[in-house]
């Protein structure tokens, strides 16, 4: 997916009035998200065990090079957890669960965006 992919995760959520909610910063990121993935969602959600690989490409700052590993925030982990409750919510695969290996990347690169490969195992 060609986007500048977001830099604030589901991990930044807000606590007010005893409860967890998303910044308005982290809800325009996920709804970036969820507008880039609609249309690539499968007929059917996939079940059993999945691969998931993500490569994270954001766009080149300083003297960063094309493809070189980004080793700043933010964390994968953090960024994965966000794009996989949307690919649940809009039917990739049945529960986040089935997901039994898993490969995530970030780079420096020409053409940001979102690299996302889902396969059966």
């Amino acid at each position: 997916m060609p986007m500048k992919p977001p830099t604030i995760t589901a991990q930044q959520h807000k606590v007010g009035n005893g409860r967890f909610y998303d910044p308005p910063e982290l809800k325009v990121a996920k709804a970036k998200l969820r507008d880039n993935l609609i249309k690539h969602a499968p007929e059917r959600p996939l079940d059993g065990p999945l691969r998931l690989i993500v490569k994270w490409c954001y766009p080149i700052k300083g003297k960063h090079q094309n493809g070189e590993y980004k080793a700043t925030k933010p964390d994968t982990d953090n960024l994965n957890k966000a794009l996989k409750d949307i690919m649940e919510d809009l039917g990739f695969f049945v529960n986040d669960s089935r997901i039994a290996s898993e490969v995530i990347e970030k780079f420096w690169a020409d053409l940001p965006g979102i690299y996302i490969r889902l396969e059966k195992l």
